[in-house]
């Protein structure tokens, strides 16, 4: 064993217990909080949405550690930006109580003076009920230096440059898993926001964009390129608040629900998921919980959510499939222990088994087709709509009665009624013996084959086809099919008499 001076572990204790100093202290709580360019980004766009920001354009320089992150939130005015980087301030929470009732995504009052601590940090901002915008720069400790008056748009621009300048081995992480990270961060946060408009741009070129839009649905298709909105489905309900009952947790004995009160929001949560039949993946890397704005892992141990949104859908997916789905709580706070992690990316849920057991019901639901309120002719006609807008655009026209073989009592030709056209590929067909699933492929070729037969005729030719090197397999499959064949014979040189030759030829009339 060895000490940090390098002696052995027993002369270490002759130093005894001692406190660290100043530096060491700030550059372990920063490095907690900001580790990498993603967790730039993260803090920053938090900070941008408790502002209530409806866009926000984001600037990265991977190469020289460099991010900016302007928004149109409410801005900041003078006395606030000279308090901004000051070590644990903040305008979210003002008490310990608060840790328990927290609604914004930050609270800690952390990012801003680990970020001055770790990075060059300059803040520009202006608040809309102000005509005059403020721009400071700030020291290692947080503290303003020579704050002057600018023109800008109500709203906030945060820069930092040289990230890691003083901790060297924090820029070991290559720029293209940098890129990845920032990516993932942005997407989760468009997820939880949708109705914000977001800008990047990687070394002052473009990068991607994401459209505003009412829910998580009108997000997903664009995180998942590959995944179009008529692939998913969606579901927004809302769900009572659980109580203990008697004393006892919810976890472990009976759960009751707290009626909301009055002026109180209620809890709401929101699914969205890919079906099954046409939305998967190869991997489990598409299953994503989101608690109160912020997509987080919910569990002491590991994310229990997580594992009850695959239990849902066992038995939906075809096999070595994983789902595709985001479902995201929007409950009381005092529902919610967000102080686990530096990130906020775990958290403690109360109550875990009620809210596993109301995402479970919740992905039954979005799986299930509501036919419970709606008549027989109502749906004969949706289908029949469905099905004329399928073949307009499929490549295959389909009648509206088919023919199936049915092999068994001889070879007599049954009606099919077609029911739907499914991915513009396959034909559901309504049998006597239940329901059949066929491909237009294959039944365009049989019907195609069907009309050959009821058109097959021979034919003369003029001139006769003569065909050589025939086998006699072949020979007796041409007078299978009718085909008259008349072997010719030639007479070979030196011969007075016709002979066969070795390898004879036939005529076709």
């Amino acid at each position: 064993m060895f000490s940090v001076a390098g002696l052995p572990g027993e002369l270490s204790f002759m130093f005894g217990i001692q406190p660290l100093p100043i530096d060491a202290i700030d550059r372990i709580a920063a490095g907690e909080v900001i580790d990498s360019l993603a967790a730039v980004v993260r803090e920053l766009i938090d900070n941008a949405l408790d502002a209530g920001a409806r866009r926000i354009a984001i600037s990265l320089w991977p190469q020289q550690w460099r991010v900016r992150v302007a928004d149109n939130g409410s801005g900041m005015s003078l006395s606030d930006l000279q308090q901004a980087a000051a070590p644990h301030t903040t305008s979210k929470i003002r008490c310990s109580q608060d840790l328990d009732q927290v609604t914004s995504l930050g609270f800690r009052g952390e990012a801003l003076h680990s970020l001055a601590q770790l990075a060059t940090l300059e803040i520009c901002s202006r608040r809309a009920q102000t005509r005059e915008g403020w721009r400071v720069a700030y020291s290692a400790q947080g503290q303003p230096v020579e704050p002057e008056t600018i023109a800008i748009a109500p709203g906030t621009i945060v820069t930092v440059s040289e990230l890691f300048k003083t901790w060297p081995s924090r820029r070991q992480v290559p720029t293209a898993a940098q890129q990845r990270l920032v990516q993932a961060v942005i997407q989760q946060s468009a997820l939880c926001h949708p109705s914000v408009a977001w800008q990047v741009q990687q070394n002052d070129r473009p990068w991607f964009a994401i459209a505003p839009g009412s829910c998580a649905r009108d997000i997903l298709p664009q995180v998942l390129p590959s995944v179009r909105p008529s692939d998913l489905q969606g579901l927004k309900i809302q769900v009572p608040n659980p109580i203990a009952a008697g004393g006892i947790s919810a976890d472990a004995g009976t759960t009751l629900l707290a009626q909301p009160s009055q002026g109180e929001v209620p809890n709401q949560l929101e699914v969205v998921l890919g079906l099954p039949d046409r939305c998967h993946r190869h991997r489990p890397d598409w299953v994503r919980v989101a608690v109160n704005g912020r997509q987080v892992q919910v569990g002491p141990r590991s994310p229990e959510l997580e594992h009850t949104i695959f239990e849902a859908f066992r038995q939906t997916l075809p096999r070595n499939r994983h789902p595709v789905c985001f479902v995201h709580l929007q409950i009381s706070p005092e529902q919610v222990d967000w102080n686990r992690h530096p990130a906020k990316t775990e958290v403690y849920l109360r109550h875990l088994n009620y809210w596993r057991e109301q995402v479970a019901q919740a992905i039954g639901r979005s799986l299930q087709l509501d036919l419970c309120h709606s008549s027989e002719a109502s749906q004969t006609q949706r289908v029949t709509k469905l099905l004329k807008a399928a073949e307009a655009k499929g490549f295959y026209n389909l009648n509206r009665s088919l023919e199936a073989s049915v092999y068994g009592n001889g070879s007599s030709l049954t009606p099919l009624g077609a029911v739907a056209l499914i991915h513009q590929s396959y034909i559901l067909g309504e049998h006597p013996t239940g329901l059949w699933l066929f491909g237009q492929p294959s039944a365009h070729v049989r019907v195609l084959y069907e009309q050959l037969c009821r058109n097959w005729q021979l034919v003369d030719l003029e001139p006769p086809v003569v065909l050589s090197h025939l086998s006699p397999a072949q020979l007796e499959q041409l007078q299978h099919l009718g085909i008259p064949v008349d072997p010719l014979w030639s007479r070979p040189l030196g011969c007075s008499q016709g002979t066969p030759t070795t390898s004879p030829k036939i005529r076709l009339p």
